[in-house]
């Protein structure tokens, strides 16, 4: 019945209206540990069956189509619960399209750039992307609600290409 019921739930928050209310709030009642000031988009997938394994921190975005991923039935097993955790750290701006897979950590104060696939952690500060993924940045003034966009470009310092890069 609880598998049942998380699902309805997903289904609601992932068509519902309330980025900042209602989507947040439902997440929570499935189990998702979510922050103060959280926006998620509609047609964000988090996790049907693990939504436990996911933490969003204060004040980040979850971009538009967005998934969040923490296990893959296939394969070594991942952990004794069967899921990797995913955390995403305060301050943090996921662009839309983008995918999450199991065990990523992202840096509080990161932007990761729409239809960026994350594999591996974040560092705090970058601002991250394809092609192919990695760090494009260092963010100073993150992307929040309390910053204006011009303010996180100002503050932005560009990651010098590498001649291996």
């Amino acid at each position: 019945m609880k598998v049942f019921l998380n699902r309805i739930l997903h289904k609601i928050a992932f068509f519902g209206p309330g980025g900042y209310t209602l989507r947040p709030r439902i997440h929570r009642l499935r189990g998702a540990r979510i922050g103060s000031d959280v926006w998620i988009s509609q047609y964000v997938y988090l996790d049907e069956l693990y939504p436990e394994a996911i933490s969003i921190g204060d004040k980040s975005t979850i971009g538009l189509r967005s998934s969040i991923i923490t296990h893959l039935h296939w394969g070594p097993k991942q952990s004794e619960n069967g899921y990797k955790e995913v955390v995403i750290e305060r301050d943090v701006f996921i662009g839309p399209h983008c995918l999450i897979l199991p065990g990523v950590r992202v840096g509080e104060g990161s932007v990761i750039k729409g239809g960026t696939v994350l594999t591996r952690n974040v560092p705090p500060h970058m601002f991250w992307g394809e092609p192919p993924s990695g760090p494009l940045g260092h963010v100073a003034v993150p992307l929040t609600s309390e910053h204006s966009y011009d303010d996180f470009v100002r503050g932005l310092t560009a990651r010098p290409k590498k001649s291996h890069d």
